[in-house]
């Protein structure tokens, strides 16, 4: 062989090897970084959770745990049930715990709804739902605890940030009949939601052409059982030429895809897959790279110059992806201009949520933290009151906006507050209004009062050890557009001894307390029993509870405590119970004279019986054993019922 032809020979044998496997394993110059595209996907996997089957329960409850990253977030929650051929579907309590707030846009067609949350995190509009305060816990066990005495847990689930949630309501057969929480819990059928994802793009670095590469990851997760995920990819190019894209799709042995695309383009998967347009022809797949570095070299090697989009997530049934790349076009940013300016995508709704008045005996307050308003992309010019004389002042976190009740526009309606907030945005024309109303709070007054008969006549500041007690707090004067309710109560007596807990997070805390009916004019009710022994004596205690007053109308809530003094006695004898020491001398006393009245009558009877009939003394024990027997037996009768020792006396 002549040297020319030897040397052609090891040229195309250095080109074969540079195609092998061997280069692929090289890194791959390509600096991924955030692209303006859009993913979403659908997924039953939550950090912690469990489900349960409660097939007698009348009503259900279930708990979310939801930890978001930013300030102020918009979440979009939806409750299904399936028809039950005219059955009315029974009631379900939803918990919402969450750690920042939110904006919430709920769903629950047909569904007798109760809902708890924190009405200082979570904003929503008109809900056809019933709402309560959920009460302060610093834990997540006491919050299960107190969902607990509400009704049989049918699910929890922790989520992390997520965009939507999908709630259904139908019994799992399969499932145990208790909530036992699992870390990364599948929760199948019951919820699926949507957390946010990224999307990261390159340019592949020595290639030519206008190729690209779109290229889907997805995390084994913990369980191995078959799963299909549904692909979607939208591309807003114009041409179609089938060799311009190629679709890169890798995961666990067990997944298996279903695309839908709105192109032609190239697929390589692992596992089988199939298209939506047509499913039943099944295509094998093929060996991939499981690693970032290797991906990308798969996706040089196809010839791709550039990654349109790479988009890693965990076990997902649906993904949905959308671009606007078309591989010359890729403009790769770490922070898209076009997601963070200001003047663009204000969420003006949610902005609007935001406004809550609170009104003292001043006036009324307005306040909009700086944060929130650019967590929302807005920027605002002015804020002001129907009066645009009156405007908001500007400090360096926030916008305060405040007038008395003669000024500015305002109508004041008995202890109702109205008026109109205008609101002025950099991204729009035309301004934004709102109308606001509030309750003046500082005007009501709230009273605790102590009664010992369950007709709340006559008020008492004095209560004995072992009577029952009933309480009652109203509120003065009564407003149709407040609601009250009863977050706790306490019994302090003293310093020597313990409180005593009543009620904690608006539930009876012993056996001992029962929460009534409230009063015509609904005011709260409530009674306890105190204990009728204690050591020391107590003779003095203080009774508060604390309340939370909600405004039916969009205002802050307040939160207020009122207390009362009590005089506490105690008597050795009274209706409700002996103590102690009385029974003990009760029963010492019952018996001296049960011994006495025996002796008198034996000796009556041994000194008045004829002596002539005498009998032997052996014949004469016997009736003496049986009477003084009997008169034992009714001693210690008397011995074990104390109120038949009291009648007697």
């Amino acid at each position: 062989m002549d040297r020319g032809a030897l040397g052609q020979a090891v040229a195309l044998l250095l080109v074969v090897c540079s195609l092998g496997p061997t280069s692929l394993a090289e890194t791959v110059y390509c600096d991924l970084q955030p692209v303006d595209s859009k993913v979403t996907y659908v997924m039953s996997q939550v950090s912690e959770g469990c489900v349960a089957q409660i097939p007698d329960a009348t009503l259900e409850v279930h708990v979310l745990f939801l930890t978001f990253l930013g300030d102020m977030s918009m979440l979009e929650l939806t409750l299904q049930t399936s028809k039950q051929g005219g059955i009315r579907p029974r009631e379900v309590l939803l918990i919402l715990s969450v750690n920042k707030s939110i904006f919430l846009k709920l769903q629950a067609p047909g569904i007798p709804l109760q809902l708890a949350y924190d009405s200082k995190l979570v904003f929503h509009e008109a809900l056809d739902a019933n709402t309560t305060q959920l009460p302060s816990f610093t834990t997540k066990d006491q919050l299960l605890n107190w969902a607990n005495t509400k009704g049989p847990i049918a699910s929890v689930a922790e989520l992390n940030n997520p965009q939507s949630i999908l709630l259904r309501l139908d019994q799992a057969s399969s499932s145990p009949f208790s909530c036992n929480l699992e870390p990364q819990k599948d929760m199948g059928h019951t919820l699926e939601w949507s957390p946010k994802a990224s999307i990261r793009g390159c340019r592949l670095e020595g290639v030519a052409g206008h190729k690209e590469a779109h290229i889907l990851r997805i995390l084994p997760g913990p369980e191995t059982g078959p799963r299909t995920v549904t692909v979607k990819l939208e591309l807003t190019c114009a041409w179609r030429d089938t060799d311009a894209a190629v679709l890169i799709l890798q995961g666990p042995p067990y997944v298996s895809w279903l695309i839908d695309a709105n192109h032609n383009m190239q697929i390589w998967a692992t596992g089988e897959y199939s298209l939506k347009i047509f499913p039943d022809r099944i295509n094998p797949g093929f060996q991939l790279p499981n690693t970032t570095q290797g991906l990308l070299g798969e996706a040089r090697r196809l010839n791709a110059s550039v990654v349109a989009s790479f988009v890693e997530l965990p076990l997902a049934s649906d993904v949905s992806l959308q671009t606007h790349s078309c591989g010359s076009g890729l403009q790769p940013s770490p922070t898209p201009v076009e997601i963070t300016t200001p003047n663009k995508g204000c969420n003006q709704e949610l902005l609007l949520t935001l406004i809550q008045p609170k009104c003292s005996s001043d006036g009324m307050t307005l306040v909009l933290k700086k944060d929130l308003i650019s967590t929302l992309l807005c920027t605002i010019i002015s804020l002001t009151f129907w009066d645009s004389s009156c405007q908001a002042e500007e400090t360096e976190d926030e916008f305060v906006l405040s007038s008395g009740y003669s000024s500015c526009g305002m109508e004041v309606m008995e202890n109702v507050v109205s008026n109109e907030v205008v609101i002025r945005l950099l991204s729009s024309s035309s301004p934004q209004r709102r109308k606001v109303q509030c309750v003046n709070m500082d005007s009501l007054s709230l009273q605790l009062g102590l009664y010992l008969s369950p007709h709340f006549l006559q008020a008492s500041n004095t209560i004995e050890l072992g009577q029952q007690g009933f309480v009652q707090v109203s509120v003065s004067p009564s407003i149709p557009e407040l609601m009250i309710q009863l977050e706790s109560c306490q019994l302090n007596l003293g310093p020597d001894m313990e409180i005593v807990e009543l009620i904690q997070g608006q539930e009876a805390k012993s056996s001992c307390v029962s929460l009534l009916s409230p009063s015509p004019s609904g005011d709260i009710r409530f009674s306890f029993l105190l204990r009728g022994y204690m050591v020391p004596m107590p003779t003095t205690g203080i009774l508060s509870c604390s309340v939370t007053m909600h405004p039916t109308i969009r205002s802050l809530e307040v939160h207020k405590t009122v207390s009362t003094r009590l005089n506490i006695i105690s008597t050795g004898l009274h209706d409700k119970g002996l103590v102690l020491p009385a029974v003990l001398g009760i029963t010492f006393g019952a018996f001296l004279i049960g011994a006495l009245l025996t002796a008198a009558l034996w000796y009556i009877y041994s000194h008045t019986r004829h002596p002539g009939k005498r009998e032997p003394v052996v014949a004469v024990a016997a009736p003496a054993s049986s009477e003084s027997s009997s008169t034992n037996h009714s001693i210690g009768s008397t011995q074990s019922t104390p109120c038949s020792t009291s009648s007697m006396a």
